[in-house]
């Protein structure tokens, strides 16, 4: 209780820096301080709208509850990708995927792994639902891989082509979403039973309905502006930090994103939960591959410029890499501080690669 708490007065201290971002843009200063103020004040927002999202479900039933927590999970990364889809910043958008999955399942999961190992010797969760989530994230994997090998295989069919087998990629990808929905919230839903909400964790009384309703409305409203002073520092700012948008939008664009769900799997994982460390982590990350991606797909269309799901080489093995890590691990239904040491080591290797990965 009380680490979640001193957790939530961390991140409030960051809402300090949402007028400090909204003066610099308006005085139109160094980019640099924009962009890293913006991303600041990102953080806290994020982590309100997730509580808002988890206090709503309080009041809708289980069902329609877990369906808002599953599609509401990752709802600010969506609206920094779409405001940067709406840029036109296609590589950012990809990249932000690409590092959302990768932070999720090696830097949320082996922080999360470390910090529980060091206080319980040895750490036991549902093997059945990780199996199944190692087995979702290596199809989420297939749906990157598959339009990247077309495209260096099968480039003289146009770009054309390779837009329609993206959307078509993103429908089937969207639909195994729906039925995944189905199957952990309705008939196999004893397997993620463990994946309790935090708010109930630590004993915090519920919010009403309406004020849960306000309160996402309004951060939504707030991460939206955000985005926009974010995205719009994103190639002033990778200019002067001698940074390639890719290393931006995998790196530093997904850790905004995710910094709330980093501290709730950590703090989740220290009072031995590891189910719901687990299924933050996984489920945060198959909710960008099945969800989040497919609907930027889509919504490129309303944009006029159409996304396709064609990953750098480097992107494309960077997610293999990854899935094939937490799958070993998460084998054996059980986990230990060195297991966590190794998929921070795997995520630390292939950030300092991104960084020197030329534009």
């Amino acid at each position: 209780m009380k680490q979640y708490l001193n957790s939530l007065l961390g991140l409030n201290l960051l809402f300090a820096f949402i007028p400090v971002a909204l003066a610099l843009e308006f005085l139109h200063a160094d980019p640099t301080a924009v962009f890293l103020t913006s991303s600041l004040a990102i953080i806290p927002l994020a982590g309100l709208m997730g509580k808002a999202t988890e206090h709503l479900t309080s009041h809708v039933g289980t069902g329609i509850g877990g369906l808002l927590n599953a599609s509401l999970g990752n709802a600010a990364e969506l609206i920094i990708a779409l405001v940067a889809l709406r840029a036109g910043l296609h590589d950012v958008v990809k990249a932000s995927i690409t590092g959302s999955i990768l932070g999720n399942i090696l830097l949320v999961l082996g922080a999360a792994m470390v910090a529980g190992g060091f206080r319980y010797q040895q750490q036991r969760f549902n093997r059945t639902a990780a199996g199944m989530g190692a087995s979702l994230l290596l199809l989420a994997a297939i749906g990157l891989i598959v339009p990247a090998l077309f495209h260096f295989t099968a480039s003289a069919q146009g770009a054309k082509v390779e837009r329609e087998l993206s959307l078509e990629i993103a429908v089937i990808l969207f639909i195994i979403y729906i039925l995944n929905l189905v199957f952990s919230l309705k008939t196999h839903h004893h397997l993620f039973s463990g994946d309790a909400d935090v708010m109930h964790e630590a004993g915090e009384k519920s919010w009403s309905r309406q004020r849960s309703i306000w309160v996402l409305a309004g951060v939504t409203i707030a991460v939206a502006v955000m985005s926009e002073v974010l995205v719009g520092a994103i190639e002033p700012a990778a200019k002067q930090l001698g940074l390639t948008q890719v290393f931006v939008g995998v790196i530093l664009v997904a850790l905004v994103g995710n910094a709330a769900e980093h501290s709730t799997a950590v703090l989740v994982a220290m009072k031995n939960k590891m189910d719901l460390a687990l299924g933050i982590a996984v489920g945060s990350s198959l909710q960008i591959a099945l969800f989040v991606a497919p609907v930027l797909v889509f919504a490129s269309y309303l944009f006029g410029q159409p996304l396709d799901l064609i990953f750098t080489p480097f992107e494309v093995a960077s997610v293999a890499i990854a899935v094939l890590a937490v799958g070993y691990v998460s084998s054996d239904g059980e986990s230990n501080w060195m297991e966590g040491v190794m998929l921070l080591g795997v995520y630390l290797i292939l950030a300092i690669a991104f960084y020197f990965l030329p534009a």
